[in-house]
């Protein structure tokens, strides 16, 4: 075997590999192995086991000696981020704190407005630097696969250029950027038809062009009162699928309905879900879509969190992801997100850990990463303890030391 490379020992190895894709989880579950190596082949996990067992095995591997005490787990996987755009919205934070409304906000010049302008000033170039920069500084804190979306661009040329700028961004970092259209993030303000008509002009015009640059494949909508109704969105849904794009929405934020759409349609996932009742969890729960929590948002704005814990109870799946965004989820940092939402929820270490790796990465689609396994992409993350659950008890304090992607040590 040619370009084989040998980390160890790590005092603490936890595969995820034996986890389950649905349901509660408990930390008995978790598969631990103590003084392990990891044999990696090319960019691919060839085999984890002890340390000292692997090193007689395969004697011819290049070998990566770690000096103290380290837990490695799978390189974590965001599975929504906004990190693609221009300009701040710190004052819409100050005004929202100091307890001016949305639409305060939005009529001071404030919102997603705001944003998307700020956006489309940008050339590609500087926008692609921008999100590179946001996609650098997660890769440090351990996140190796990052979703993207558009959305504050909300035209076709403007879509498109946000789209063409992650894909150049991919380019400047070792992270997977995932790139997703969000085109039906709300209908422009300065786009005189009806929402109806300005989902059958992205879904004619834009849609095609994503699929012959092969921008993404990926097809997102925000099902809300202020911005599309399941009715208003279907036809675009159908649209979507029919061309072969998958799936996922923005739901239950403020009011339910998005989740609904998001199980008719058969969507990867159903994200934000903060208002969801035991309707919309049970449904949900009973389908393949995998539900995503957004901690950031609830933070951000100052709303309740999205009940987790009664979604796994009821079997389902749950990934938690950033929402990285200038709006409502600016701080951008997963682990830390995941650990506060975890203390509210009750929930296990085994049910965020999954959360945030092959859980979150099933949501993109992916099945190839997010455990330490034979075949599994070689992304993971070692962190200076002798404790996993020092990292989730530090609420995001305790930041990587080293970040693995792909079998190359970033």
């Amino acid at each position: 075997m040619k370009n084989l490379k040998l980390i160890g020992p790590i005092t603490q190895l936890l595969t995820l590999d034996k986890l389950p894709l649905k349901g509660a989880l408990k930390d008995e579950q978790l598969d631990l192995i103590s003084e392990a190596g990891i044999l990696i082949e090319g960019d691919k996990f060839l085999q984890v086991g002890p340390w000292q067992k692997l090193k007689n095995e395969f004697p011819d591997a290049e070998l990566f000696n770690l000096d103290g005490e380290y837990v490695a787990i799978p390189g974590l996987v965001d599975c929504h981020t906004h990190i693609c755009f221009g300009g701040s919205r710190a004052k819409d934070f100050a005004m929202r704190n100091a307890g001016k409304s949305y639409l305060e906000i939005a009529e001071s010049g404030g919102g997603i407005w705001d944003t998307v302008n700020q956006t489309r000033k940008l050339s590609l170039e500087d926008l692609a630097k921008i999100t590179a920069k946001h996609a650098n500084r997660h890769l440090f804190e351990g996140v190796t696969t990052i979703e993207v979306k558009s959305g504050y661009g909300l035209s076709v040329d403007k879509e498109l250029k946000m789209l063409r700028a992650i894909q150049l961004a991919n380019l400047s970092t070792s992270a997977d950027l995932i790139p997703t259209c969000l085109a039906a993030h709300m209908k422009p303000k300065d786009f005189e038809g009806s929402n109806s008509e300005y989902l059958e002009l992205i879904s004619t015009k834009l849609f095609p062009v994503l699929k012959n640059e092969n921008l993404t494949n990926r097809i997102d909508a925000f099902v809300e009162k202020s911005a599309f109704s399941a009715d208003e969105i279907s036809p675009y849904f159908e649209k979507a699928k029919e061309m072969g794009f998958e799936l996922t929405v923005h739901a239950d934020q403020f009011s339910t309905g998005g989740s609904a759409v998001a199980v008719t349609f058969g969507a990867l996932s159903a994200d934000h879900l903060e208002t969801s009742g035991e309707k919309e969890i049970n449904d949900i729960a009973q389908s393949k879509t995998i539900a995503v929590a957004l901690p950031g948002a609830s933070l951000g704005l100052g709303c309740s969190f999205a009940p987790t814990r009664k979604i796994l109870d009821q079997g389902g799946s749950l990934a938690i992801a950033s929402d990285w965004n200038p709006g409502s989820a600016p701080m951008g940092d997963l682990l830390a997100q995941a650990s506060i939402l975890a203390t509210f929820e009750k929930l296990s270490t085994a049910e965020v850990l999954a959360g945030i790796t092959f859980r979150a990465a099933a949501a993109l689609g992916l099945n190839d990463r997010g455990k330490i396994a034979s075949g599994f992409l070689a992304d993971f993350i070692l962190f200076p303890t002798s404790n996993y659950r020092e990292i989730l008890y530090q609420q995001g304090k305790l930041k990587p030391e080293m970040v693995w992607k792909g079998g190359n040590k970033i």
